[in-house]
């Protein structure tokens, strides 16, 4: 029993030695066919060699600088014009001629369009002569003085410098908020009886009995009509969806066309409530739109809505928007970024730049061709850029793109 575990230990010791050798013989004809030493093995492998063959790494790089740091809140928005109205005929009458088409820009007080105004004139020359009338009797009256209308007699005027007096304190203490408006009128209505009294409104009393009064009234009435027969732009801006053509008889109220102004316009942002009270009068707004990839547009918070939507708990602020090129349409929508905080005079560095390992914020500085980790302190940020109070000084390039994969001292070379 003993003989064949010797035997069975014999072969199987022979068996791994040929195997062994096999193998032995086998990587030295591998060696020779390729030329290669063991030495040289060992220089390929030496850890010096690697990095000497190794390129530098192609980054980005941005420095690092003291300015301000503003912090910002986004918004949809709707562009919209308070100069939006809608022109039309204060009188009736036939159209007699349009001066404006479609997009046509006009000036302020420019003549629009025109109403036949004959029957205005005849009307008016009818209440000029009446009130022409009326003034020929009064100064008829003048000359033949009636019994009763003579130069009142002189009396004493101690009654109307008190009511005077008395009106006069009484349009104080009502701008003081100390009587009412009725105490006002009743002490107003007695220095007008102590006038009458005097003689003061003698030629105003004798003028109404001849209907002098009414007659010119009644001429202001003509002529105030007459000018309305005349449509004028009640300011500067562009003419828009016309509703009539000339030879059309159009009645009182008519609409004839819509006047807009866009050279100024005004956005509606909506913004939360838990964040309404960041923004200010007068903070600086950048504006977006679709129809302007890539650009951005400058405007100004004007005001802000006092109440809250209790529908979707959002504020309406207001910001206006300067419009010179009329590019801009009323109803286009915006995307508003509107500057809540501003941070004067901090150290900051691009978002892009840091990177977090170990749970703690860092950055590449480049020195010399080699990237330097430098574990930073932070302060406040916003999307695009971070304060840096600790780790890095003002001027000291910072990577911000290819620094993903560096290790420390690696050699790097700066792409613009």
């Amino acid at each position: 029993m003993d003989q064949r575990r010797k035997t069975l230990f014999t072969v199987t010791l022979v068996i791994i030695i040929i195997i062994i050798l096999a193998a032995g013989g086998f990587w030295l004809s591998k060696r020779k066919s390729t030329g290669e030493s063991p030495a040289a093995e060992k220089q390929s492998a030496s850890p010096a060699a690697e990095t000497q063959s190794i390129a530098p790494i192609s980054v980005k790089v941005a420095v690092a600088e003291i300015k301000d740091l503003e912090k910002t809140i986004k918004s949809p928005g709707e562009v919209y014009t308070e100069k939006n109205v809608v022109l039309k005929a204060e009188v009736g009458g036939i159209l007699k001629k349009l001066y404006v088409q479609e997009g046509k820009h006009v000036r302020q007080g420019e003549l629009l369009a025109e109403l036949d105004d004959t029957s205005y004139q005849l009307k008016l020359e009818e209440a000029e002569a009446t009130r022409l009338k009326a003034l020929s009797e009064l100064l008829l009256d003048r000359l033949f003085q009636e019994p009763g209308l003579t130069t009142p007699k002189e009396q004493d005027n101690t009654d109307l410098k008190k009511a005077q007096e008395a009106y006069q304190k009484a349009e104080k203490a009502y701008r003081d908020g100390l009587i009412s408006q009725a105490e006002l009128e009743r002490t107003r209505l007695d220095y007008e009886l102590a006038q009458i009294g005097s003689g003061l409104k003698r030629d105003e009393i004798i003028a109404s009995s001849k209907g002098l009064t009414q007659a010119e009234v009644n001429a202001k009435i003509a002529r105030l009509e007459l000018e309305k027969t005349k449509i004028m732009a009640p300011f500067s801006g562009i003419i828009t969806g016309i509703k009539v053509a000339p030879g059309e008889t159009i009645e009182a109220g008519r609409e004839l066309f819509t006047l807009v102004d866009v050279s100024q316009l005004k956005i509606t942002a909506k913004v939360l409530e838990t964040e309404v009270s960041k923004v200010k009068v007068g903070r600086e707004a950048d504006i977006r739109f679709s129809a302007f990839p890539g650009r951005v547009f400058k405007g100004k918070v004007v005001a802000v809505s006092p109440v809250i939507n209790k529908e979707d708990k959002t504020c309406s602020v207001f910001i206006g928007l300067e419009n010179p090129a009329e590019e801009i349409k009323p109803g286009m929508h915006a995307e508003i970024e509107i500057v809540t905080e501003i941070f004067p005079r901090r150290l900051l560095v691009p978002q892009a730049a840091v990177l977090v390992r170990g749970g703690r914020p860092l950055v590449f500085v480049v020195e010399n061709g080699l990237a330097k980790w430098r574990y930073i302190q932070t302060g406040q940020e916003n999307e695009q850029l971070v304060e840096v109070l600790d780790g890095v000084k003002e001027g000291e390039p910072v990577i911000v793109e290819g620094h993903m994969t560096l290790a420390h001292d690696s050699a790097v070379r700066i792409v613009e």
